[in-house]
């Protein structure tokens, strides 16, 4: 699960590239992979045109609606990846004590050392291309560690 704060911009890109790591893996049947945002800024809303585009450009297919995070969230994923510290700080203060979900930066897994993966929506594709860079670069590295070859 993948948290910023509107769901329209980072998160969307995190969530296609984690989807399409596990199938080229070939272990999609081994996760459930989603994205929410931590306000209803665009909550039923399509991902911005820009990540979209970004993802069409690598050849990556989504249909992403953004969407508000929830209680059971929390309950139903063993990990949250925020997008930046205030992202992780916000999760951590909703997080119900029954909570199985860590908590943690997506970036942090970055080899580059670059873990905040910064907001792109107001900036040009660009942007969006380096998020979705970090995201990748991230997102191998997370996986790298789960399947330890």
């Amino acid at each position: 699960m993948c948290t910023p704060t509107g769901n329209f911009c980072r998160s969307p890109i995190a969530e296609a590239v984690f989807a399409d790591l596990v199938q080229k893996r070939g272990v999609s049947h081994e996760w459930l992979i989603d994205s929410a945002g931590i306000s209803d800024w665009h909550a039923g809303e399509r991902q911005d045109s820009r990540g979209a585009s970004v993802l069409k450009h690598h050849n990556i297919k989504t249909d992403h609606i953004g969407r508000i995070m929830r209680k059971q969230d929390f309950l139903k994923f063993d990990y949250i990846f925020g997008m930046d510290n205030d992202n992780v700080w916000t999760l951590d203060s909703m997080k119900p004590k029954s909570s199985k979900a860590k908590i943690e930066l997506l970036g942090s897994y970055d080899p580059d050392g670059d873990d905040i993966i910064e907001d792109c929506y107001y900036g040009d594709v660009s942007t969006f291309e380096s998020v979705y860079q970090k995201c990748r670069r991230s997102c191998e590295a997370f996986l790298n560690g789960i399947y330890k070859s």
